[in-house]
């Protein structure tokens, strides 16, 4: 294909992020909307992600029904979803070169919006010694081979991590017919909702091991077990077949550093505002390449409001720089990065350990802008503390950056 296509809006993603801000824009009259996707099968994870979870209290859905039902969304309102094609480069401030089934090709948008996702770190990118028999999965692996390819992956597994995530892969082994030998942390409690943990617990009887470390895999050409150690030095052998590496998402952020988009130190992905915008005009981003990785409800929540600040847009809104945003420790990353007026998406935080009740403090300049007490007995590693973004009002756009501590 040669020349250069013109549209209105071009959605990098068909994951809930990207399919959401689709719907949104084509819904809303703001022209061409096109949405490119490499896989073959648009939704993002939630296509093989079978448990439950997803869509709302009153409406629950599976991960491929809620994956299905975004699509159609999408499509419905008019937008042109396009999978099995894959944005390689930028050929300009808002233009994108891309090769599909029809071969290569040039595209040229108003306004980009970056939903690519996040990814788990491969097991070669995890520091833990040993060779690389058979039987060694992320999440995400795990979740293809057992419910897109019904692939048989064992009897015993072993499943590295303790939160949702975690959890939601401790079902897939057991859905799957093989047995969750245990479940190992570092950190010295789970991560995921208490309802959640005591359910493996006590109807699955699974065991949770805190304060434990895979340190070796073992065996050679089929996973014969794990060495673990615990903090206080002492080390087991756990006999299993197959191990599970969950959590440890990065940002797809290839196409965003490829177009010099400016990243965020602590989350790594595109560094935006409220408004989603990044640091060129007419890119946006939302999504887990945000800050991966939150929920599926997360994600489509974000595009929405992607779509509204791409109308914006779309009808002569300025790009303001805005003023920086940051954390200190205990706080480990806060998204969106950069405080604009008028921003009013709420802002997700981690910490890296536990926090009990904690206190958060927005300051800048030494002036406190806010104070919030969060609707939580504990902040925990990989899980979010929510911050209201109720006094971005109160910030001077003149001023130094915005600062996030916690007490």
């Amino acid at each position: 294909m040669t020349g250069v296509r013109h549209v209105d809006v071009l959605v990098v993603g068909a994951g809930p992020a990207g399919l959401a801000a689709a719907a949104r824009l084509a819904a809303s009259g703001a022209g061409r909307i096109e949405v490119l996707d490499r896989e073959r099968q648009s939704g993002g994870v939630p296509r093989h992600c079978a448990h439950g979870g997803f869509g709302t209290w009153l409406h629950p859905l599976t991960g491929p029904a809620y994956a299905r039902l975004l699509t159609r969304a999408t499509v419905s309102a008019g937008a042109v979803l396009r999978t099995g094609v894959t944005a390689l480069d930028w050929a300009g401030p808002r233009t994108l070169t891309a090769v599909g089934p029809d071969g290569p090709e040039t595209i040229e948008a108003r306004a980009v919006v970056l939903a690519t996702g996040a990814r788990e770190r491969p097991r070669a990118a995890r520091p833990v010694p040993g060779t690389r028999p058979a039987g060694v999965y992320t999440t995400g692996e795990l979740q293809q081979a057992v419910h897109l390819y019904e692939q048989h992956i064992g009897t015993r597994a072993v499943v590295v991590g303790a939160e949702d995530v975690s959890y939601a892969a401790a079902g897939t082994v057991r859905g799957s017919g093989a047995h969750v030998v245990a479940m190992v942390t570092d950190l010295p409690r789970d991560q995921a909702a208490p309802g959640r943990s005591l359910d493996a617990r006590l109807r699955h009887g699974i065991p949770l091991l805190t304060g434990t470390t895979v340190t070796e895999l073992l065996g050679r050409g089929r996973l014969s077990g794990v060495r673990v150690r615990h903090r206080d030095g002492r080390s087991a052998v756990l006999p299993c077949d197959t191990v599970v590496f969950t959590g440890d998402f990065v940002p797809e952020d290839e196409l965003a550093r490829r177009g010099g988009l400016g990243l965020d130190p602590g989350t790594r992905g595109p560094a935006v505002d409220g408004r989603l915008r990044s640091s060129h005009p007419g890119v946006f981003a939302a999504g887990s390449v945000l800050h991966p990785a939150e929920s599926a409800a997360t994600a489509a929540r974000e595009g929405a409001h992607a779509a509204a600040a791409v109308r914006e847009w779309l009808t002569g809104a300025g790009w303001p720089a805005g003023v920086p945003l940051a954390v200190a420790a205990p706080l480990r990353w806060i998204a969106p990065h950069r405080v604009a007026t008028g921003d009013d998406l709420p802002y997700v935080l981690r910490t890296t350990a536990v926090l009990h009740r904690p206190t958060l403090h927005v300051t800048q300049n030494g002036r406190l802008l806010h104070r919030e007490w969060p609707r939580v007995r504990a902040a925990v590693p990989n899980r979010p503390l929510p911050l209201t973004a109720r006094w971005t009002h109160r910030v001077d756009p003149e001023g130094g950056p915005v600062l996030v501590t916690v007490t």
